[in-house]
This record gives C-alpha cells, structure tokens and sequence, in this order.
C-alpha cells in the first residue's frame, strides 16, 4: 500500500474523530454551556494566560450560543471534509486553526504546568495530526477531490 493511501485511510479516521467531536458539539449541553467551556481553564493558570482566556470570554460570551453553533458546524464541516475527502485542503487548513483555538483558549495551551501535570492538552495534538495529513498529501487517495483532479486533469 503506498504512503498516500495510508495517509489517506488516516484522514477517514481522522474525520471520524471530529465527527464525534461534531456530535457532542451539538449536544444542548455544549451549547446552551459554551461560554462556560470557554472560560473554565481559568482557574490556577499564570495571570496572562487568565487575562487570554477572559479576553475571548468576553468576546463569545454575549452571543455564546450563536457560537457554540459557529464551532458545530465547523466541526461538521471539517469532519465530512475528511471523510470524504472534499475540499480537503480547506479542512486541513481550518481544523488546524480551530484545533489551535481550541488549544489556546478552553484548554489553557495545555495548562496549568505545574505540579499535578498531566499533558499538554488534545488540541495540540490534532494540530500534529493535521500537519502530517497535509504532507502525506491525504487528498491524493480515497477522495472526492482526487476524482475531480482526474475528471479535470489538474492532479496537483
């Protein structure tokens, strides 16, 4: 099997992770509690990284469930993108941008370190995982994307 397709099959995982990711995104729970998951990494982290996550507090918080709806649908959009391989790039793109938000701001860039420590956060992660889909070029495989570079002769 060639190293596209397996970056290939690690897409449709991939994407089926942020499907479940998707789900419980719209779960009333999230929802109707979003400006709270926002906020929630405050407490024991060093003072700018408290200020950083008020900072977005603030700005999600008069319109929370307008923006927990912005995050399902990212994270539906990104979801079908992998699986299906449609639009790929853009999913690649825009899952690394929310996975760092989601990263930078509820998660607390993975904090606090200090004693008690456990990891750096799963954010980060999908970032990684996102990277190394883009250079195994996971687009070229199993994908709405490749069948129309095909039809249209433009496989890049």
């Amino acid at each position: 099997m060639s190293s596209q397709k397996r970056f290939a099959l690690l897409r449709i995982a991939f994407g089926l992770v942020w499907g479940v990711d998707a789900y419980f995104k719209w779960q009333p729970a999230f929802l109707s509690g979003f400006a709270g998951q926002v906020t929630m990494m405050m407490s024991g982290q060093p003072t700018w990284i408290a200020d950083w996550i008020q900072l977005w507090g603030n700005i999600v918080g008069p319109h929370a469930y307008v923006w927990g709806i912005v995050v399902a649908l990212s994270e539906t959009a990104i979801a079908i993108g992998l699986i299906f391989g449609l639009f790929t790039r853009t999913a690649i793109v825009g899952g690394s941008i929310l996975a760092f938000i989601i990263w930078a701001v509820p998660e607390g860039f993975g904090g606090p370190y200090g004693p008690g420590s456990t990891d750096v956060g799963t954010g980060i992660i999908y970032v990684f995982v996102l990277t190394a889909l883009w250079i195994g070029m996971s687009w070229k495989e199993y994908s709405i994307d490749a069948k129309l570079n095909r039809d249209i002769g433009a496989d890049r």
